[in-house]
């Protein structure tokens, strides 16, 4: 079993808040996250597929083909985009670097075969990741 890992940047703009709860407990429970301004980071996302080496080509998978997984499903959407904004996934649910992880895993998992999606490690600065492995 052979491990490749991608590595990616992107720059996304967002703000934490809870619709169910008052602009008060918001404000206390994110503190300056809360603000409907937003605020941006500069990410790092590393994509770890794994599988078997391919006899004829040598790839686990192809890294153009990889890389443009990555653009399309994930960067295109998400790269100097206000996420609460502008994408999908968090028009209902808080954007936390946690759930951006599950967001680029459900997007990327279905199009790598033959590879298989190993690990989604997101990070929002210097010293703090998220690694995710999937449900």
């Amino acid at each position: 079993m052979i491990y490749l890992t991608r590595r990616a940047e992107f720059s996304a703009a967002h703000f934490y808040h809870v619709p169910q709860w008052s602009d008060a407990e918001n404000q206390r429970r994110f503190g300056k996250c809360a603000n409907r301004n937003g605020h941006g980071h500069n990410y790092t996302l590393e994509v770890t597929v794994c599988g078997e080496v391919d006899a004829v080509t040598g790839f686990v998978i192809d890294l153009k083909h990889l890389k443009d997984i990555l653009q399309r499903s994930v960067l295109d959407d998400f790269d100097h985009r206000h996420l609460n904004h502008e994408v999908a996934e968090f028009a209902a649910k808080v954007p936390t670097t946690e759930n951006l992880s599950v967001a680029i895993w459900q997007r990327l998992q279905p199009h790598l075969a033959p590879a298989r999606l190993h690990r989604v490690r997101l990070y929002e600065m210097p010293d703090l990741f998220v690694d995710y492995y999937g449900e």
